[in-house]
């Protein structure tokens, strides 16, 4: 036996096995590739040992890069380098694997000779997620073993593959019974060496038995790839390594592919994309999840059955819980409960699910017209209209029906929750948990957190976030919390920009071009832009005298054009049509409301439009996390990636602030402000991060500390 700190090695007869340990998720650090190198070195070198098994400790093989190095001065020896030793090895090497093998953890096992797994086994190369390709010879490997097309489409996904799918796309060779990853490994060397099965290396198999066929292939899927992730760069990257396969040596292209792999690290987008990963690992880190223990939850009550109401069922009946779901009367009900089951008749019309599994999730849902059906239940989540008295109206029934220790949680957008909890005799349960529509589809659940909350309630609803599979973000209660407070800001950047000469149509090509998905008009539409307005009516009565109002939207809704549910809103819906055209009637609006009030108006090209709109928000960001809205910038990065669709490749609001430079974003908001000083006040945090030459980044390694 011998030992290395990250990988175990020990004789059973004539098999030496290496055990990667490196908990929790056994990542490939130095030690660890160290400790693989030296492993081939002593199957070797050793005439007694016939082959070698790679195996990983816990609960699973290798998951990848250890993220403790990224950003690190590389450390030797390099991942290309042990997967090519790890294949040139002149005994058989079996990579035996269960739970994670993804990255360069199925790289390590695509350059062993042979590959058995256990059922749970996942294997995936999901490099581009972080901006990155496979650097280590996967984009050669993985062609030779799947194909060009599925190993492609493999790479460019980023998904995992279970053991079964894996062993039929051909990455492994077979999979195991039971739950002994070291075991299987064992006994499928033993059946190689007692047939005298010798070594068996990847990189000798042909990239493709047709080439032309594959060169045709890959033109359709460049094509594709360029449109689908337009303004990205690693996935063309993919495809290009996987070309130049077709053509070098094995070696020529292994140089290749990690001369892209190189232009990858050195990407602004990996950045971006790097930060976005760990954020969204920060962000469940909040104060009370370290402090306390969560509250069994095992039913949930939602108050409402609209749209919202059907997609937070739906997100609970998905994670495994029963739902009761209550509403005014019978005929409400029954349009919830169809709400909901319009979700399963979809996947099952779909094959994504069998008519016997739609029946068994709708078993757990029960729909009621009286709020005592709520008095067993662990924790009730309103989603009703978005009035405060409504909402302080259900609250007292919950308070005077719920058992005692239930959470009561409201789905608020806006409203100040401090005060709903004020309406009740408990407001040490009452918490907000504000979902994003379509609630059973969009990851993002801002928590928020009034001020008499126990921290156990907080701790409760961040492990339900987990059990629902969103992300969670912890916020402070204000108006609109940290999305919508931000949101409110920009969106009047954009109206103040239409106001003074940009069409809504230029705005949201440009934000478009930016990287989203949508811009902040089409969104509207989306939305119904009946709810913006019902917001901005009920704060007319507070809003400073002194503000500049654009009131284009307001004639739009006057006119009843809520956007894609009525035909029509600041775009033209024909015929239920989901993407919108120009409409020339918006656009006398505009014109009339700008003589209105007076505004010549100006051209704005697209990078005035941007600097505006993400001057606006990085602005009101540093606000909210001065103010404590936010815990720290990047809760405020994760919220827009997953609730608002700000691109991801640029990792968030305050991530893309400081990549640019946080003394770019100031001087912008202070030559805004000679316009109108009152809307474009520097944020104080922006103005002291700017004098000490800190960012954003700096307050985020403070808290981690």
């Amino acid at each position: 036996m011998n030992t290395s700190p990250a990988v175990l090695t020990a004789r059973h007869g004539d098999v030496l096995v290496a055990t990667v340990q490196n908990p929790p998720v056994n990542a490939l650090s130095a030690e660890v590739r160290r400790g693989l190198l030296a492993a081939v070195d002593q199957a070797e070198s050793d005439p007694d040992v016939r082959a070698l098994v790679l195996v990983g400790a816990g609960r699973g093989f290798i998951a990848g890069a250890d993220i403790r190095e990224f950003g690190k001065p590389p450390l030797p020896p390099a991942l290309p380098e042990v997967c090519k030793r790890i294949e040139a090895c002149g005994k058989p090497v079996v990579a035996a694997l269960h739970g994670a093998a993804l990255g360069g953890g199925l790289e390590v096992a695509m350059a062993a000779h042979y590959r058995i797994a256990l059922a749970d086994a996942k294997l995936g190369l999901p490099e581009v997620q972080l901006g990155l390709i496979p650097g280590s010879g996967g984009t050669q490997r993985a062609p030779r073993l799947m194909g060009v097309e599925p190993a492609i489409e493999l790479m460019l996904g980023g998904r995992h593959l279970g053991a079964r799918e894996a062993k039929e796309a051909g990455l492994l060779d077979g999979i195991a019974e039971g739950n002994d990853a070291q075991a299987a490994g064992l006994a499928f060397a033993a059946d190689l060496l007692r047939a005298g099965v010798g070594v068996r290396r990847t990189r000798d198999r042909a990239m493709a038995q047709d080439i032309d066929a594959a060169r045709a292939a890959l033109r359709e899927i460049r094509a594709a790839t360029a449109k689908k992730t337009r303004g990205l760069f690693s996935p063309l990257k993919i495809v290009e390594a996987v070309e130049a396969g077709l053509d070098l040596p094995f070696e020529e292209a292994l140089r290749n592919e990690r001369q892209l792999f190189l232009q990858c690290v050195d990407s602004p987008q990996r950045a971006g994309l790097v930060h976005a990963f760990f954020a969204e690992r920060e962000v469940a880190k909040a104060p009370e999840t370290k402090s306390a223990q969560p509250r069994p939850i095992a039913s949930v009550g939602v108050v409402g059955g609209g749209t919202m109401g059907a997609g937070i069922a739906v997100a609970v009946l998905d994670a495994g819980l029963a739902v009761t779901m209550v509403e005014r009367d019978e005929a409400s009900i029954a349009r919830g409960r169809a709400n909901v089951a319009k979700v399963y008749d979809g996947l099952v019309a779909k094959g994504r699910m069998t008519a016997q599994a739609r029946e068994q999730v709708l078993s757990r849902f029960h729909g009621s017209t009286s709020y005592a059906d709520l008095k067993d239940t662990d924790l009730v989540i309103e989603a009703v209209f978005e009035d405060m008295e409504v909402k302080k109206a259900v609250f007292a029934e919950l308070d005077r029906v719920c058992k005692p220790g239930a959470v009561l949680a409201t789905n608020t957008s806006y409203l100040d929750i401090d005060a709903i909890a004020a309406g009740t005799s408990r407001p040490q349960d009452v918490v907000g948990l504000h979902f994003f529509s379509p609630a059973n589809i969009m990851k993002l659940l801002e928590i928020v957190v009034p001020a008499k909350v126990s921290a156990d309630v907080v701790a409760t609803a961040f492990a339900l976030a987990k059990k629902l599979k969103k992300v969670p973000v912890r916020a402070g209660v204000c108006d609109g919390f940290i999305g919508n407070r931000i949101l409110a800001k920009y969106r009047q950047a954009a109206d103040y920009m239409v106001e003074d000469g940009a069409s809504p149509y230029e705005i949201d090509e440009a934000v478009r071009g930016f990287g989203y998905p949508m811009g902040p008009f089409q969104v509207s539409d989306l939305a119904g832009g009946d709810i913006g307005w019902a917001t901005r009516k009920r704060k007319a009565a507070t809003r400073d005298p002194r503000a500049r109002y654009v009131q284009v939207a307001d004639r739009i809704c006057e006119r009843g054009w809520f956007g894609q549910k009525t035909g029509r809103g600041w775009y033209l819906y024909p015929e239920g049509a989901r993407t919108g055209t120009p409409d020339p009637e918006v656009l006398a609006i505009v014109d009339a409301e700008r003589e209105r009030a007076g505004v010549r108006p100006r051209r704005f090209g697209a990078e005035e439009i941007m600097r505006r709109y993400l001057a606006a928000m990085v602005n009101e960001g540093a606000n909210v996390v001065h103010e404590r809205i936010a815990l720290r910038p990047l809760d405020v990065d994760v919220t827009f990636l997953y609730g608002y669709g700000f691109p991801r490749f640029r990792g968030g609001p305050m991530k893309y602030a400081d990549m640019v430079g946080l003394d770019r974003i100031l001087a912008d908001v202070r030559e805004f402000a000679q316009e109108d000083p009152l809307f474009w006040q520097p944020s104080p945090l922006l103005v002291q991060l700017g004098a000490e030459g800190r960012n954003f980044d700096s307050l985020n390694r403070a808290a981690a500390d």
